[in-house]
């Protein structure tokens, strides 16, 4: 089963604000989540921010980390955030863009 990849608005921005050849690295990555969206590994409470049911995928040497949930009933892979690994800074922005939703 094929998967539809989607981007929350945020994180539509943060491709865009990749630098060119990591955007391709963090592009193919996300191509492979299209035939295995459990290829990433689980995520659950990250220094304090609770991110069970979502997933990080590793891009550019493990420099950048891919943040998604998988949502089975509408076969999409939905991307919340894409973000250097320094400083959990990612999983902090994910965090507070899910609270904002909520």
């Amino acid at each position: 089963m094929r998967y539809n990849v989607v981007f929350t608005e945020e994180a539509a921005a943060d491709f865009r604000a990749l630098d060119g050849s990591v955007k391709k690295l963090v592009a193919t990555q996300l191509k492979k989540l299209e035939e295995s969206p459990h290829l990433g590994q689980p995520l659950g409470n990250m220094r304090g921010f609770d991110l069970t049911g979502y997933y990080k995928l590793y891009a550019a040497k493990k420099s950048i980390r891919v943040v998604y949930r998988i949502v089975e009933e509408e076969v999409v892979v939905e991307v919340v955030g894409i973000g250097r690994r320094e400083d959990f800074e990612i999983y902090a922005d994910v965090a507070r863009r899910l609270l904002k939703k909520a």
